[in-house]
């Protein structure tokens, strides 16, 4: 890590930056990219009490808990956010995301619109940077689905079902992408970043750098 990277986490608060979208618009495509992008990035491990599929390690691609435990995280309001899917619990811990946002390091979510909403309205809400991606078309959406062989194809026609529930939630975010060019719209996410993270709300020490130079006013002659 190179002096001036070093220096601007030390300078800034992390990033909540959550990407939001119908399954097949793309954003596990996009959320590897900005890794790639920016190897500071962090990719949040979400909590489950699905049982891990074959290869998944746990702590690694989620943390894998019983039904018992996640409850009581969410009690104990160790959620940032949480949600029912599909027949299982999930939730994003709140703890080593505290961490990074206070040590300078962004945090990525690939989360949906309730989960973003309950993120936005947390503590941690005035550090969230919230994007959702549109796909061009639904007959293109339907087409990702199918080419990517991951489902069979009674689940792709209940993600079909709910891609427009979560599409109509589109106006509850920060910046909204139509993914019809992945290039074009990594680019596209990079540029909001990198913005937002010059927001006032990320630099704790500009109170102290203009305190700083009204000073340096006074002792003029």
């Amino acid at each position: 890590m190179s002096a001036k990277t070093i220096r601007d986490q030390r300078d800034r608060r992390g990033l909540l930056i959550i990407l939001s979208s119908p399954s097949g618009a793309g954003k596990s495509t996009l959320a590897r990219r900005l890794r790639d992008w920016d190897a500071g990035l962090r990719f949040s491990v979400s909590a489950t009490t699905r049982a891990p599929r074959t290869g998944e390690v746990d702590g690694a691609d989620y943390h894998f808990l019983d039904e018992s435990a996640f409850k009581a995280m969410v009690t104990d309001g160790d959620m940032l956010e949480h949600a029912h899917v599909f027949g299982n619990f999930y939730g994003s811990p709140r703890s080593p995301v505290q961490e990074a946002i206070e040590t300078g390091n962004d945090v990525l979510f690939d989360i949906d619109w309730q989960g973003a909403q309950q993120i936005r309205n947390s503590a941690l809400g005035q550090h969230t940077l919230s994007i959702f991606l549109l796909p061009p078309s639904i007959s293109e959406l339907h087409r990702r689905l199918v080419s990517r062989g991951k489902d069979d194809a009674e689940t792709i026609t209940r993600r079909m079902q709910k891609s427009w529930d979560e599409i109509s939630h589109w106006d509850g975010y920060d910046f909204v992408l139509i993914n019809d060019d992945l290039d074009q719209t990594e680019e596209q996410l990079r540029s909001i970043i990198t913005a937002t993270r010059l927001r006032r709300s990320q630099q704790p020490g500009l109170n102290d750098h203009v305190r700083k130079l009204q000073s340096e006013f006074e002792d003029l002659p």
